[in-house]
């Protein structure tokens, strides 16, 4: 396969479908730290062009990595639509882009496409958009899931309420949790983080998060970021968990490092589809982020965008409740400042959308990037007009355990009333029936955490 341009005057050739879709990625520090990136713009726009007429056949063809060498690889080739494949095998990138902006294609048509497409082809197409055109596209696509209430509607945006504390104590999460709910933060989930990840902890507090939830007859659904084999045995042990958690990779080598597998994946989901107390039919919640693959060596030379679409792939299996892109998190090694953190956030979530999943981001940054409170605001706002499910919760955006700034309890709100977004439509009839919000605004007594102290 001959993969080369001229380009002002300069010839430009690329040794496979890898490289150039390496050189074809917008600037990101982890691809130069990689040494993988294009040496310049005019690299790196030769390589577009050469890219717009590889053909989608050509991509399936040649993933990331080989079939034989990495179940990740085999979990998103073995789910292709045939039949819906066949009809677009020949489409180059660059055609596959334009009928993705085009007036006259849906979101339901795009929906059906994404059934006959692989992480190479949905990265390869990501490549060629603007930041604008990913909202465009993204903005076309809804993709909904139900566990105890319904994510993705139309004209909704969640909020995920994280309540973390840096010692887990109970009297301080519940404060936390109950300031989130008082805003209007928890319609996602209710997700904790825990600083201890043993087996009797992370019961404990799925017992008193639903407990809560029982109390106050919420709609929504608890979790606890723990590693998948902790909730899973917290299951066996009829724990009430709402939502499974794990943080995957795109590549067998990099869920290794997470200390996980498509077995045990597998092996989850099945016990949640069987013991999670909420109604489902989606039970799953995955976390990824732009770099973990580098970070563990195990990117098989990839770029980190080729990654993180695998991670969407692997993640669709499991039909999940959401899926979130903890953006900026891994830190500037991967996304060194504001521009990349905002590329790659409008980037992971078309990604995942074209994909086929519920879709969210953590807007965030940690504090050693080249990045401020007002970037991740921007970001937020161009995400929810680009339709993103839901967004973080952090007291005043500062996580006191993980140490990283986010979206808070308040930017949820603001953004809902901002775009002419509502809660999730159960929780917004429940916030409605405890009076913390008429005709899709907070009220006064919004905010006063104290509300649920009084019984």
């Amino acid at each position: 396969m001959l993969l080369r341009t001229k380009l002002f005057g300069k010839a430009y050739e690329f040794s496979g479908i890898k490289e150039l879709l390496a050189k074809a990625n917008e600037e990101k520090s982890g691809d130069r730290q990689a040494g993988i990136a294009a040496a310049s713009v005019a690299e790196r726009m030769a390589a577009k062009h050469v890219l717009a007429e590889v053909t989608l056949e050509a991509l399936r063809q040649h993933p990331a990595v080989p079939y034989d060498e990495d179940e990740v690889t085999r979990v998103i080739d073995d789910a292709v639509n045939e039949t819906i494949y066949s009809e677009i095998k020949g489409w180059t990138v660059g055609e596959c882009r334009e009928w993705l902006l085009a007036d006259t294609t849906s979101g339901e048509m795009i929906r059906r496409i994404s059934n006959g497409l692989t992480a190479e082809m949905v990265a390869a197409v990501t490549k060629l958009m603007s930041n604008l055109d990913l909202m465009l596209a993204a903005s076309k696509i809804r993709v909904t899931a139900h566990c105890a209430n319904t994510i993705g509607l139309p004209g909704t945006l969640a909020s995920r309420n994280q309540p973390n504390h840096p010692t887990d104590a109970a009297a301080g999460i519940r404060a936390t949790l109950y300031e989130g709910l008082s805003f209007g933060s928890g319609d996602s989930v209710i997700g904790i983080n825990p600083a201890d990840d043993s087996l009797g902890n992370v019961m404990r507090l799925l017992e008193m998060t639903h407990e809560i939830i029982v109390k106050w007859e919420i709609p929504t659904q608890n979790c606890l970021l723990a590693h998948v084999t902790t909730q899973m045995e917290a299951l066996r042990r009829g724990a009430p968990v709402g939502l499974v958690f794990q943080s995957i990779a795109g590549s067998q080598k990099g869920n290794e490092a997470f200390g996980v597998d498509v077995g045990m994946l597998d092996e989850a989901y099945a016990l949640a589809r069987k013991h999670c107390f909420t109604a489902g039919p989606n039970y799953m919640y995955f976390e990824t982020g732009q770099g973990s693959e580098l970070s563990a060596d195990a990117h098989h030379g990839a770029d980190q965008l080729v990654m993180e679409a695998r991670c969407y792939g692997l993640a669709k299996r499991y039909h999940p409740f959401q899926v979130n892109t903890v953006v900026g998190f891994i830190g500037p090694e991967y996304l060194y400042d504001s521009v990349q953190i905002t590329r790659a956030g409008l980037e992971d979530h078309f990604m995942g959308k074209l994909t086929g999943i519920p879709m969210g981001v953590d807007a965030c940054y940690t504090n050693h990037a080249r990045a401020t409170q007002n970037d991740i605001e921007n970001l937020a706002v161009l995400l929810t007009a680009a339709g993103c499910n839901y967004f973080m919760g952090v007291p005043m955006g500062d996580d006191v355990m993980l140490s990283y700034q986010c979206t808070s309890y308040h930017d949820a709100p603001s953004l809902r009333q901002l775009m002419g977004l509502r809660p999730l439509p159960e929780f917004e009839c429940w916030m409605e029936g405890l009076g913390l919000m008429k005709n899709g605004r907070l009220t006064e007594k919004a905010g006063d955490a104290s509300f649920f102290l009084q019984r």
